[in-house]
């Protein structure tokens, strides 16, 4: 170990804990749709379903809960969601077993750790920048985000492995122990956050009228206007939800197109998704190097377009030798988008006021993460009439297509993003002179 999990304890544990849930999320990425398609015999559209069913509530209540994450600490929150993740997992395996397992309930559990996550990674976006200092954020989103891909692709591999050899069902075991883990750690820690300042975009004006009158939807439409109104993030916002609508989409059904068009087994299914999956590590590892090399606007732009052009080698994947085309196709995918997620979670914590990290953390998931039930209801619908392979064709056209939002914006005109504000920074020399 060395650096930040070296020296800094609190980190270190929510790093163990953050990535012992990232590898339970994706065992249940592998489990759940097969225990749909293998177990309960779902078809494409179910399938499709169950994946909206995991982020539809960003859509639902997204919004006020990056408002509560602004009033209250957020270690609690990630504590409650954590624990109710846990028992939500350990009621899959169990229901089978009493004989009560149905497409219905699989859509019930998912909808409600779905809610459960909205809660815990809106928190956990929040919580990050006041655990770390600014010189120490850089290195804790990449190693971050470095584990988390580690962990996915430890977790397809464990998904496809258990659902070989004992089941898909009994992976939901593995899951709900990767919550409980995460739990734990997140009880360790020992850091506590500073009191949270009231105040939104309005300034003093609006903490003095924070109290017990603070109205939620004013404090929502906070968040909205910070987005909406500022060129960089709004064209995050707009670009993460227009690649999620293809990359959810074809994450919805690339099990069914493995299973049932391809004709891989469940084993082989996970191990495939898991080499591509290298690519999140990969992408971790260089995306800070190559943006302190060229600029964090134009490495933004390569990662996000350029590397996920590859993708389109995915919908020509078939049998033997041509399942190395899934392979690439993924890696290059997931290198692109972990190394562009790296990048941007840095820009926002460094760009985003601390008091309205909540509101904007919430805002840009609404959008960004709003669409991911859209493609998979999409794609799932378009399975079932088109057929599965031109919807992967199509799903898959439609990531490097949202990368043309960024070559549209200032983004394509800069070396580097910014790092603050401008009315943030015009505060800050005032206060100097004054």
């Amino acid at each position: 170990m060395s650096g930040l999990l070296r020296r800094h304890r609190d980190f270190r544990l929510l790093w163990f804990g953050e990535t012992a849930g990232k590898f339970g999320a994706s065992v249940t990425s592998v489990s759940m749709p097969l225990i749909a398609v293998s177990t309960l015999d779902a078809s494409t559209f179910q399938v499709g379903l169950l994946s909206a069913a995991a982020w539809l509530p960003w859509l639902l209540i997204g919004l006020p809960v990056g408002v509560w994450v602004d009033r209250i600490a957020r270690r609690p929150i990630m504590l409650g969601a954590a624990a109710a993740s846990c028992a939500l997992f350990l009621a899959v395996p169990l229901a089978h077993f009493a004989g009560l397992s149905s497409v219905g309930l699989l859509l019930a559990i998912t909808l409600a750790t779905g809610v459960s996550a909205v809660f815990f990674q809106t928190a956990y976006t929040a919580y990050l920048p006041s655990l770390l200092g600014p010189a120490d954020q850089a290195e804790g989103n990449s190693k971050l985000h470095g584990s988390a891909s580690a962990a996915q692709i430890a977790g397809v591999g464990a998904g496809g492995l258990i659902a070989q050899l004992v089941g898909a069902v009994n992976g939901m075991f593995v899951n709900a122990g990767t919550f409980l883990t995460s739990f734990t750690c997140l009880l360790g820690i020992r850091h506590r956050e500073p009191p949270h300042e009231p105040g939104g975009m309005a300034g003093a004006a609006g903490a003095a009228d924070s109290g017990t009158g603070r109205s939620l939807v004013r404090e929502i439409g906070e968040g909205l206007r910070l987005v909406a109104h500022d060129r960089w993030l709004r064209t995050f916002a707009l670009f993460g939800g227009a690649s999620n609508l293809g990359l959810v989409g074809l994450q919805s059904i690339q099990v069914v197109f493995l299973v049932r068009t391809v004709g891989v087994s469940p084993g082989v299914v996970g191990g495939l998704i898991a080499i591509g999956s290298l690519g999140g590590v990969a992408g971790a590892f260089v995306g800070r190097r190559v943006a302190a090399r060229i600029g964090t606007a134009r490495a933004t732009i390569v990662f996000e377009l350029g590397l996920p052009v590859l993708v389109l080698l995915v919908p020509l994947t078939g049998g033997g030798v041509r399942l190395v085309l899934f392979m690439v196709g993924n890696f290059a995918m997931v290198a692109g988008v972990v190394a562009g997620n790296v990048i941007k979670a840095g820009f926002q914590q460094r760009y985003c006021p601390p008091r309205l990290l909540g509101r904007m953390t919430a805002s840009m998931q609404f959008v960004n993460y709003g669409t991911i039930p859209l493609g998979a209801v999409l794609a799932g619908t378009l399975g079932s009439t088109i057929g599965v392979r031109p919807t992967v064709w199509v799903m898959a056209a439609a990531i490097p297509a949202a990368a043309l939002i960024l070559l549209f914006s200032p983004m394509a005109h800069q070396r580097d993003l910014p790092t603050a504000r401008e009315d943030d920074v015009d505060t800050r020399v005032a206060q100097r002179v004054a």
